[in-house]
């Protein structure tokens, strides 16, 4: 059996690979092989709101998949690969892969979302979670699966 190491949820952020300004996680609040819980902040001055729309700015939808995939698949996938396979942690990479949302809302610049993640299946290094992203007053903006696979880079 591969070494096992548990990282720590103050450990797992600065091993996500994305990174500005394509990063939409800033903390990474609960985890556990079972669980993630993230929140971002939307910033203002991201360009994707110069065009999406002009005058009235939303957040695409696309991002706010990428942000659920970087709060809840990515960080666990990594938790994973290091508990699972810790001896080849280093070299494996979480891709997204899927995902089947529901939008119930527009999330708008400067907006803060927390993402509640809960594991579905976690086997042979192939992930799927069932997730939920709030604003800060407990509002669902959208909710769904997300899955991932880790693959040696």
């Amino acid at each position: 059996m591969a070494d096992s190491r548990i990282l720590t949820r103050e450990e797992i952020l600065p091993l996500i690979p994305q990174q500005d300004p394509f990063r939409f996680v800033d903390e990474i609040l609960e985890l556990s092989d079972e669980r993630v819980v993230g929140r971002y902040t939307w910033n203002p001055a991201l360009e994707c709101y110069r065009g999406h729309f002009p005058g009235n700015p939303v957040t695409p939808g696309v991002l706010l998949i990428e942000c659920m995939a970087q709060c809840g698949v990515v960080p666990l996938g990594i938790f994973f690969s290091y508990r699972d396979h810790a001896d080849e942690a280093e070299k494996i990479t979480t891709f997204f892969t899927e995902a089947e949302i529901e939008f119930n809302r527009s999330v708008y610049p400067g907006d803060t979302v927390t993402v509640e993640s809960q594991r579905v299946f976690y086997r042979r290094r192939k992930l799927k979670i069932a997730s939920e992203m709030k604003t800060e007053d407990g509002t669902v903006v959208c909710s769904g699966t997300l899955a991932g696979i880790g693959v040696t880079v």
